[in-house]
Formats: C-alpha cells, sequence, structure tokens
C-alpha cells in the first residue's frame, strides 16, 4: 500500500531510515490523507524534504501512513504549491494568516513569501480607505484618544443643538466645515485619525490632539444678537483649521521629542487671536481659538438698522 516502499516489521527502523527508496508517500495530516510522491514533497528544503530523506523523524503507523500532528485544512494547498510553485490564496485574511502558519511550520519558504506579499497587499488596500470613527459615548471618546498612537482631529458638529435661529450664511458655513472635514480626512489618511462628535453640546467645533492630551481648539459657532430675537452665526475660519492640522502633525510617531515643544514655545502672539488655557508647574495648555465669540451685531439687508448690545 505504500508504492515501491519496502515492508519493515521495526516500526523504529523504519523510523530511521525515513522514505529513503520510496516513490510514493501516504499522509495522515491531523485526519485528513493525502497520498503524493517524495519527489514532490522534496521540491524544497523544508521540513518535508527532511521527512523524506531521514534527517526528521516521523511516525508511520501499522498501515504504512505517515502521522503529522498539524491540522490538515490547508496541507492540500502546501502540496499544490510544491506540485506547481504557485497556487491562489484564500483572499479571507484569517484563512490566508493560517496558510501562513503552515507554510511556516513545514518551512516551505516560496510560500511563505507568496503569503507575506498577499498579506502585505491586503494591509495597503485597507490603508486607503479613509475610516472615521463615530463618538458614541464621552467614555469611548477618551479611551480612543487616550489608546491613539496616532494625532486626533475631531470634529464635533449638532445642528440640532441650537436653541436659536441662524443668520442667512450658517448652514453654509456648517456644510463647508463638514466638507472641510472630509478632505482633510482624504488629504492625510494614515497619519492623523479623524473622528466626529454628533452627540455632544456645540454646534461646530473642532478639537486637535496629541499624545493623548488635548492641543487646540477651534470653535466655529457665536452668538448674534438682533433687535427681535439671538441667531447662531458659523464661521468657516478655513486657514486656522488648517493650519492646526498641520501643527498636529508633530505629533506624528518618530517625530522626535524635540518637536513636542515647539507649539509650547510659541509666543503668545502666534496663537491667531485665541486664548490660551491651562495649569502652571510644567503642564501643557490649550489653543483654544473662538472665532467671534462674543461679537454682537444684526446681520440685515442694505437699509437697515444695526443694533449693538452688551
Amino acid at each position: 500500500m505504500f508504492g515501491t516502499l519496502p515492508a519493515f516489521h521495526n516500526t523504529d527502523e523504519f523510523r530511521n531510515r525515513g522514505l529513503l527508496g520510496s516513490k510514493y508517500v501516504k499522509l495522515n495530516v491531523g485526519g485528513s490523507l493525502h497520498y503524493t510522491t517524495v519527489q514532490t514533497l522534496s521540491k524544497e528544503d523544508s521540513l518535508l524534504r527532511s521527512i523524506c530523506n531521514g534527517a526528521t523523524e516521523v511516525s508511520i503507523d501499522s498501515e504504512g501512513w505517515v502521522i503529522l500532528d498539524r491540522c490538515g485544512q490547508h496541507f492540500g494547498l502546501v502540496l499544490n504549491f510544491l506540485r506547481d510553485g504557485s497556487v491562489p490564496l484564500p483572499e479571507d485574511h484569517k484563512e490566508l494568516d493560517e496558510v501562513l502558519k503552515e507554510a511556516q511550520y513545514y518551512q516551505v519558504q516560496g510560500l511563505v513569501q507568496h503569503c507575506l506579499s498577499a498579506l502585505q497587499k491586503q494591509t495597503d488596500v485597507f490603508e486607503t480607505v479613509c475610516r472615521i470613527p463615530m463618538i458614541t459615548s464621552a467614555k469611548e471618546e477618551q479611551k480612543m484618544i487616550a489608546t491613539c498612537r496616532k494625532p486626533v482631529v475631531k470634529l464635533q458638529n449638532n445642528r440640532g443643538n441650537n436653541k436659536y435661529s441662524y443668520t442667512s450664511n450658517s448652514d453654509d458655513n456648517l456644510l463647508k466645515n463638514i466638507e472641510l472635514f472630509d478632505k482633510l480626512v482624504l488629504r492625510f489618511n494614515g497619519r492623523v485619525l479623524f473622528v466626529k462628535d454628533v452627540l455632544g453640546d456645540e454646534i461646530c467645533c473642532w478639537s486637535f490632539y496629541g499624545e493623548g492630551r488635548k492641543i487646540a481648539e477651534v470653535c466655529c459657532t457665536s452668538i448674534v444678537y438682533a433687535t427681535e430675537k439671538k441667531q447662531t452665526k458659523v464661521e468657516f475660519p478655513e486657514a486656522r483649521i488648517f493650519e492646526e492640522t498641520l501643527n498636529i502633525l508633530i505629533y506624528e510617531k518618530g517625530s522626535g521629542p524635540g518637536g513636542l515643544h515647539l507649539l509650547d514655545s510659541r509666543s503668545p502672539g502666534s496663537s491667531l487671536g485665541g486664548d490660551e488655557e491651562g495649569a502652571t508647574g510644567g503642564e501643557r495648555r490649550v489653543r483654544r481659538i473662538h472665532v467671534r465669540r462674543h461679537i454682537m451685531h444684526d446681520e440685515r439687508g442694505p437699509g437697515q438698522q444695526t443694533v449693538y448690545k452688551d
């Protein structure tokens, strides 16, 4: 039943001589049965070749099956690679990783490299996909920012939180902020983690984090006092938002400790009109930029009276 394999009554003697002189081999890999040739198993300098030439001892049952204590699910794929020099690999990442583990165990280097190349292609494709997490709770937000190894930019927008009506161009500016967020996601994909928060109190506010702490904030809303009602004004400070996004790149992993103090060494006049809040004693401050936060005016048409209130 073992082809031209000579019959041995002494199992130890058979094990020590390996499969020398044999042409065909019966393999029982974790209950999965395979029938192949010594020539196929010996094509690469692998564990399977060492089994054939007797360099590695194996157990053989009374019926002549070589027993390999491994899962046999992907062993057929290993054999097909040895036969043809190439083989279609599974697209599922988990299955592909399983094939890699088997190839590494059997030391079939050609298949190992084939699997590694396929995994790298999957990684490259995955990294080109822009995924934007949505904040579902304050606890989740804190954990995400604290554990992220990249700089983080968060846009908090919640139009439904407005107690007052919007000014004439507020909706347009709110949309521009959201569009800018999408453009920044595409431009800095893989370098910065962008997240959205639609649950918070702010109508439109950008926050910038590095090393798990808030570095800067740009709030784009203000209250406008008219003669009869209050209105919410949304601004679009595109240049300021873009500058803070560039600044946060200093906190990329591997940028070096010297860059982490660059923002803190800026002069007070370089904070783009914002105020800086924070404790003394070495704690870094947060640049808070509130665009026209306390300016009060009425956006009425030409010829209408403008009223200012304190």
